[in-house]
């Protein structure tokens, strides 16, 4: 093809658009969307999937959990079975690991400006060199910072830097208080390392300390999560065959330890697997809104082609070839097609800075997505795929016939043929086809979604908030502890608007360690004892939260180190411990024997698609197994008078406490929902979109048909036929279209929807109300858009109709 030709080709191009700026610009916009919503998925999906993780050779890296069981001390290692791993293990050219139990504001800052709560992850020593991360300022730990009671040292995460510290170089070597100990800064992690976006979604992480591998935090059971890289020429399959035997070898010569699994997986596919079914989904919905768009240029081109049938008749008759016509008309759709895709490029560079802010959203990598020279390359890919799809029945249509006939074709006599119109049909039976499967996967996913915002959680979030409030560490006792907890509860309960509040380790819908536990005098075989998920907590921590109490009584302040050891457990527990028994009254091995003093409803601690496990409930002035304290409030207050108010009244007995802290436990099953939410949104956004377009091609189609068939339409009125018998067959000519689309559709969207049934909670791939609701939906949206070309040509006047002919 001479490039003289081509650039010929393209200045008739742009006079052409130019003269129909109205036709050109919807086009261009129409086509925008689609490859702006395109390009966006694609972005996420290549951040999630085809990007390789920000670590050094990150091929080589895989994930070791003990087994897959609910709650973390099921899925980490204890640091004895860690350390014995390293030791015999010939697969692994390192083995990394950090404190999984670490929680958000772990570590309070205090001393220069304002008391802050910080979120830290205890590392390893050689988990930064494991990843192939180098500190931008300063260095890692050494071997005597990762000793237990050794040097305190804190590596800062870039973002604090900055924050914090204003991006100060001197802030290597200087001490910070950290939870009211000197701590030195040994270093600046890179702005590229985000821990959180990979092993912590929908968090965020300002410190880092050395973590001990030793006698005392082997004690303190399940703790690690271990990151491995392999040695070069081992593939994944063969580690874990090994690491499976040597957790048999590991578990047999150390009863005494708890148990050790030994699950391998790559530690790609920790992160990014679990979403993977959602990005194929939503790329898949991408996939049939850019067939709509195709559909309706598609539509839109015939009818413009109809209308320069002339032309195109007199430009053969002046020596132009079909082929060359074809290669023109091909050139303005791909040209429209790339101006819309500049455009789209625009809505994905917008949409993926918003969803990389989206920190509520616990989406692992979500804070990387970006517009990159390939989602580029993806974005011009399809919009030359799209241009040439479109583009390709319009061209076809270009008559072979003689100059005679063509022209005879266009005159203002004839009509378009019969070919045409069905071809436009055609395509509106497509839309509203796609259509169809985008409304049945979207009106699924919002039930399943609304399913779940709808489970009892067994508490009551609404005007509930929690604060840290960790003792220092100058309460080194019990009793001192107590008193603290006392004095705080007694100052938050006495301010005004606050109707009840308690204190507890672990809030719903969070991080969740488990215990084993038996009936006194019941035997358990190895394995077979039940685990519980422990919380510890202080009196009127039902109330605060809403739970509702079954049977007995809930703890209360009396509950203290000089009493009984009692706990209360939940419904589930309840049954599965004493089956068919009343449990109140019983005593219960724990950490030591307890008598059951209540049973409450069942909370979903987990997730909100999950029913809770077993639960208990320990009194926190009968044990100091804890690393942090929230304290809950039910209160009238709104959150901006929350916090400060709180904070005025615990001042007294803790200056530092940071004012600004409270999280509504509101925010937590937000976070929960969050990944499904996101999902829904995006599904929804799209089957909006593709309604638009299908209305749109309906309209555009029986618009034409009724410009097409005026004189006819006039015969029939001067013949007798009514306005509203006129109307009527159009709109069932409109119904007729989008019914035979409504068959098709439904038929693919059955088959299609049992892809989503992983996704659903609550409701079948087969819902009857969703598919009723489609019908309908797209019932209305035919019926509209018919409607008003029915008026249109209900009102032509009959004598300017004949004459025209």
């Amino acid at each position: 093809m001479p490039f003289q030709s081509v650039l010929q080709d393209l200045r008739y191009t742009f006079r052409t658009l130019r003269r129909d700026a109205g036709f050109t610009t919807f086009a261009i916009l129409i086509v925008g969307l689609g490859i702006g919503a395109s390009s966006t998925v694609f972005s996420v999906a290549s951040a999630l999937l085809i990007r390789p993780l920000p670590f050094r050779d990150p091929g080589s890296l895989v994930w070791i959990t003990n087994r897959d069981a609910a709650g973390l001390s099921g899925r980490t290692t204890q640091v004895g079975n860690f350390l014995d791993l390293r030791e015999a293990s010939h697969s692994f050219s390192d083995l990394a690991a950090y404190f999984a139990f670490y929680g958000v504001g772990d570590s309070k800052l205090t001393g220069a400006g304002e008391p802050e709560r910080l979120s830290g992850v205890p590392v390893s020593e050689n988990f930064f060199p494991l990843l192939g991360v180098q500190p931008e300022l300063g260095r890692g730990f050494n071997a005597d910072e990762a000793k237990w009671n050794g040097p305190k040292a804190v590596l800062l995460s870039h973002s604090l830097w900055e924050r914090r510290f204003g991006s100060d170089p001197a802030i290597v070597g200087r001490p910070l208080t950290l939870n009211d100990e000197p701590t030195t800064v040994v270093g600046v992690l890179p702005s590229s390392f985000d821990f959180a976006s990979v092993f912590a979604p929908g968090s965020h992480i300002d410190l880092y300390f050395p973590f001990p591998m030793s006698q005392e935090t082997n004690r303190w059971g399940n703790t690690l999560a271990i990151v491995g890289r392999l040695k070069p020429g081992v593939s994944p399959g063969s580690a874990a065959a090994e690491v499976k035997f040597i957790a048999q070898q590991i578990t047999s010569a150390h009863p005494e330890r708890n148990g050790f699994g030994g699950n391998v997986t790559p530690l790609t596919e920790h992160v990014s697997g679990p979403t993977r079914p959602a990005l194929v989904v939503l790329g898949s919905a991408v996939g049939v809104v850019l067939l709509i768009v195709c559909a309706n240029l598609s539509n839109l081109l015939l009818v413009r082609a109809a209308a320069r049938q002339k032309e195109m008749a007199v430009r053969t008759a002046l020596g132009a070839a079909r082929r060359r016509l074809v290669r023109q008309m091909l050139t303005e759709s791909v040209v429209l097609s790339c101006c819309g895709a500049v455009i789209g490029v625009g809505l994905a560079i917008a949409g993926t800075r918003l969803l990389a802010r989206l920190d509520a959203v616990s989406i692992p990598l979500l804070q990387s997505v970006r517009v990159d020279t390939t989602a580029l390359a993806f974005a011009m890919t399809m919009a030359v795929v799209a241009g040439l799809i479109f583009g390709i029945a319009p061209a076809l249509q270009i008559p072979s016939t003689g100059v005679h006939d063509a022209l005879k074709e266009s005159s203002r006599s004839s009509t378009e043929g019969r070919r045409g119109a069905w071809l436009r049909s055609t395509l509106v039976v497509c839309e509203v086809a796609f259509a169809c499967v985008l409304l049945v996967g979207a009106g699924l996913l919002i039930r399943s979604f609304l399913q779940v915002l709808d489970v009892k959680l067994g508490f009551q979030p609404e005007r509930t908030a929690a604060l840290r409030v960790d003792p220092d560490r100058r309460l080194p006792t019990q009793d001192e502890q107590n008193a603290y907890f006392d004095d705080g509860l007694r100052r938050t309960r006495a301010v005004p608007g606050i109707e009840g509040a308690a204190l507890t380790d672990a809030l719903p819908l969070g991080r969740n360690r488990s215990w084993g536990v038996g009936a006194k005098g019941q035997v358990y075989a190895r394995g077979q004892a039940p685990v519980a998920f422990v919380r510890i907590i202080s009196d009127d921590y039902m109330k605060a939260m809403g739970i509702q109490v079954r049977s007995g009584r809930e703890l209360s302040a009396r509950d203290d180190a000089s009493s009984e050891a009692v706990v209360v457990i939940n419904d589930t527990m309840a049954r599965r411990v004493w089956p068919g028994e009343e449990a109140v009254g019983k005593i219960l091995r724990v950490d030591r024997e307890r008598r059951v003093v209540g049973v409450v409803a069942d909370v979903r601690h987990l997730a909100l698609e999950q029913g809770a496990g077993l639960e208990m409930y320990l009194p926190i002035r009968q044990t100091r197994d804890y690393s942090s304290v929230d304290l809950v409030v039910r209160t009238t207050l709104p959150p901006s008078a929350l916090a400060s108010t709180v904070r005025a009244a615990l001042r007294p007995i803790d200056p530092n406490l940071p004012a600004t802290e409270f999280r509504p436990l509101q925010q937590l099953v937000d976070k929960a929902v969050s990944p499904r939410r996101f999902v829904v949104l995006l599904l929804s956004g799209f089957s909006a979109f593709a309604l638009v377009l299908a209305s749109l091609g309906i309209y555009g189609v029986i618009s034409y048909s009724v410009s097409q068939r005026r004189q006819e339409i006039g015969i029939r009125m001067a013949l007798g036929a009514s306005a509203s018998d006129l109307q009527r067959r159009i709109v069932l000519q409109t119904l007729g279209l989008a019914g035979i689309g409504i068959v098709l559709g439904t038929a693919a969207s059955w088959a299609l929807a049992r892809l989503l049934t992983g996704f659903l909670f609550g409701v079948t791939s087969n819902d009857p109300v969703t598919f009723l609701g489609m019908v309908i939906v797209l019932t209305a949206v035919a019926v509209t858009a018919g409607y008003f070309p029915a008026r249109r040509a209900s009102r032509i006047d009959p004598m300017s109709a004949l004459r025209a002919s």
